[in-house]
């Protein structure tokens, strides 16, 4: 997936259960089924919309970032409802970063981790 300068990019992180387990499918703006990653060639957003299909009360709660200070991504804002998380990305920095989201539910006080979708600048100057 690209993402252009002015352009939103969503995507839609749907989680449900199975054998009691989140499960986590990451489907594109047109309902397709994909990776969860991104490619940026310009500066740009990438808004993450949570489809909590588990009743467990799912919010965002934070991004973990495997390497915070390679500047791949700039900044991350979470709405105040936890529904989504946008990802600001100058596309500065050339490389790829990798994440977790970190999802809090209302059964218990233990937090949630999502695989790791990645974020790649490739900068076209």
């Amino acid at each position: 997936m690209n993402t252009q300068q002015g352009y939103a990019q969503f995507i839609k992180v749907n989680v449900t259960l199975e054998n009691g387990e989140p499960v986590f499918i990451y489907t594109d703006a047109s309902g397709e089924q994909c990776p969860g990653d991104v490619t940026i060639t310009q500066a740009g957003t990438v808004t993450y919309l949570l489809n909590d299909q588990t009743g467990k009360g799912l919010k965002f709660v934070g991004v973990g970032f495997v390497t915070p200070f390679d500047e791949v991504v700039d900044a991350v804002t979470i709405s105040s409802d936890g529904m989504l998380v946008q990802l600001v990305d100058l596309d500065r920095t050339p490389g790829t970063t990798k994440f977790q989201f970190v999802l809090s539910n209302t059964t218990n006080t233990l937090l949630v981790l999502s695989p790791d979708p990645q974020i790649t600048n490739r900068p076209q100057n």
